[in-house]
């Protein structure tokens, strides 16, 4: 494929703006070569600028579950620009949504809209803390929960692909409340309360991690997560601004039957705009001002653009068997894949929890950070660009997830299968 306006784009980015893009995991580090630049997206499909097509599985990171550019959520969101984008006091449509996430998310009881997940993360981890009165928060190796300071320690994402699971401008105090523990292992988040006897507010947690790649909780973890803290008056908070509405109509809490005491959402609640939200039992929810000593604002919160998307977004998702559609196409594409490399002799092992998949090079389990880290990413990278090449557009890291949508169709399907079984012969 030809990208000669891609690359004239990039080098004057490079001259504008940090590494050329304004998120690091764009700049295809991780994989080689540079990144196109896209100028139009319809369906399951994203053109670049030089008129390249590709099948996409980005999907803009999660949000496009029923694809780009969807009619009705374009609709959606020129009537409510015809209206004002912005008004920064209450509007309906803020009720409309709050009413709905309830509706569909059984453990929440109130909900209050932020801008992207990374707030949600950080809101929901404050308002722990001021709930319980306690200062410490496990998390887990390889989860992502935003880019907040506390929660930049082995955060998997963009942070792995780079290198540095830490960042620089963090100090050391920042993070010092923020305990570690393998994800799927339950002995090690035992092995901390004990440690840290009655200083523990809660554990955060992606019920099913998709900053690593994609790895699924085994039998027991979750429901392990929710005695420990029931036993240690901590909060269970789940980060489902990935598998929220995506794994199941009430996201991973529904599909593994756990209610957590708080979650967080984004991506498709905003239908393809910036959007966050956190949610849970109203006594813990009204510990945030303007009744409560928990403070949290954002000028944008609720925005009517991006509340009219994702409430349009929503409805979508309770019509026409979306899930079992998403499904049964994501069987399809993990058993074409399985075959296409079993019969190329590569060793895979691919991960696939409802609409969310990660295909990694290596024959063993993967189930956690270290398990993730041992698969080969120097075949990844060339797994990317020779998919890449056939018309066929991955996440740019070994370790993130993948998604299908509505759109995608039993072609685009075996497209992919397709060009896999070639670029496997290749590897």
């Amino acid at each position: 494929m030809v990208h000669t306006l891609s690359k004239q784009l990039f080098e004057k980015a490079l001259k504008y703006i940090p590494g050329g893009v304004n998120s690091p995991v764009r700049a295809f580090r991780a994989v080689g070569g540079e990144p196109f630049f896209v100028n139009r997206a319809a369906g399951a499909h994203v053109y670049d600028v030089d008129g390249n097509e590709y099948v996409d599985y980005v999907g803009t990171w999660g949000p496009a579950i029923h694809g780009h550019a969807h009619p009705r959520i374009i609709q959606a969101i020129k009537q409510a620009a015809d209206l004002g984008t912005s008004f920064g006091i209450p509007n309906p449509l803020e009720v409309d949504m709050a009413e709905l996430i309830r509706r569909l998310v059984p453990s929440v009881e109130k909900v209050r809209m932020c801008n992207s997940g990374t707030e949600a993360t950080m809101s929901a981890i404050r308002l722990a803390r001021g709930f319980t009165g306690k200062e410490k928060i496990i998390k887990f190796e390889g989860c992502y929960h935003g880019h907040a300071d506390s929660l930049l320690v082995k955060a998997g994402s963009g942070a792995l692909t780079f290198g540095t699971p830490d960042s620089a401008g963090v100090p050391a105090s920042f993070t010092e409340h923020t305990l570690l523990a393998p994800f799927n292992n339950l002995e090690a988040v035992k092995a901390l309360f004990e440690a840290n006897p009655g200083r523990i507010a809660g554990i955060i947690v992606e019920p099913v991690p998709g900053n690593s790649g994609v790895f699924a909780p085994i039998p027991g973890f979750l429901e392990g997560l929710r005695e420990i803290t029931r036993e240690n008056d901590a909060l269970l908070i789940f980060d489902e601004v990935m598998t929220g509405f995506r794994v199941s109509r009430g996201g991973a809490q529904e599909r593994f039957s756990i209610t957590p005491d708080l979650s967080c959402f984004g991506k498709i609640i905003g239908g393809g705009l910036p959007v966050g939200a956190l949610g849970g039992r109203g006594e813990i929810m009204d510990y945030l001002a303007p009744i409560g000593p928990v403070y949290q604002a954002g000028t944008l919160s609720g925005n009517p653009l991006a509340m009219a998307a994702g409430i349009t977004s929503l409805k979508l998702l309770l019509e026409n068997n979306c899930y079992t559609y998403l499904e049964n196409l994501g069987e399809e594409l993990e058993e074409g894949l399985k075959m296409a490399a079993r019969r190329a002799n590569i060793p895979i092992t691919l991960n696939r929890v409802g609409a969310m998949f990660c295909l990694y090079f290596t024959d063993q389990p993967v189930r956690n950070l270290d398990d993730a880290m041992k698969s080969d990413r120097e075949r990844f990278a060339r797994y990317f660009q020779g998919m890449l090449d056939r018309g066929v557009f991955l996440a740019p890291s070994q370790f993130e997830a993948g998604f299908l949508s509505t759109a995608h169709t039993a072609g685009d399907i075996e497209k992919t299968v397709s060009a896999a079984a070639e670029v496997f012969k290749q590897l």
